[in-house]
């Protein structure tokens, strides 16, 4: 049991002549791990969206272009990464604001409400990745496929969408296992806190 429950065990336990723990101090005690558990959820994207640009690094970016020129795909990694960084920084952006706003509610139900909207952004964060990630990878086997159709039989092009399909759900179940490794703990201690301050705003 956490410090919270412990508040709030203390307060419903105590006579009402002899509060020792007041519902103030367990709004402020809820405030302050949200305001604390939505910092995480903004220092965790910012680390994220660092190691993953970090991996250009370790790339053979020539290399990766003249794939990109056989398959046709020039314009569409060009125009998709574009779009996908757009995105990315205004989830960033969205995640510190919502630290910001988080930071200075003033009462019970502001903070729950910044609560559903901190749940809502990260969910939607989640979501965009993982179905950015599809996206590319649908995209690569049909050019691979159109690129060697002369090349191909039926069996050959049916191994082919099998593989990468396999390949593309294991991506996407390692993807999903890691945010919710990470996002997924994060966004259950904020569920927790928010039932604890509906508890409050109910009494």
């Amino acid at each position: 049991m956490d410090i919270l429950d412990n508040y709030k065990k203390a307060w419903e336990n105590q006579p009402e002549e002899n509060e020792r723990v007041s519902v103030g101090e367990i709004y402020k005690m809820a405030h302050s791990r949200s305001s604390s558990i939505v910092k995480w959820i903004f220092i965790i994207g910012i680390l994220e969206f660092v190691v993953f640009n970090s991996l250009y690094f370790f790339t053979d970016m020539e290399e990766a272009h003249r794939q990109y020129q056989e398959l046709g795909l020039e314009n569409f990694v060009l125009y998709t990464q574009i779009i996908a960084y757009a995105i990315l920084f205004y989830f960033l952006v969205m995640f510190y604001l919502n630290y910001k706003n988080i930071s200075t509610s003033d009462s019970t139900r502001v903070l729950m409400r910044k609560i559903i909207r901190t749940r809502r952004t990260v969910r939607n964060y989640v979501l965009f990745n993982l179905g950015y990630i599809a996206l590319v990878m649908i995209v690569f086997t049909i050019a691979s496929i159109n690129v060697n159709m002369e090349d191909l039989n039926g069996k050959q092009i049916a191994l082919l969408i099998g593989a990468m399909s396999i390949f593309t759900f294991l991506i996407l179940g390692v993807m999903f296992l890691f945010y919710q490794l990470i996002y997924g703990i994060l966004l259950r201690k904020l569920r927790r806190n928010y039932k604890e301050l509906a508890k409050l705003e109910d009494e």
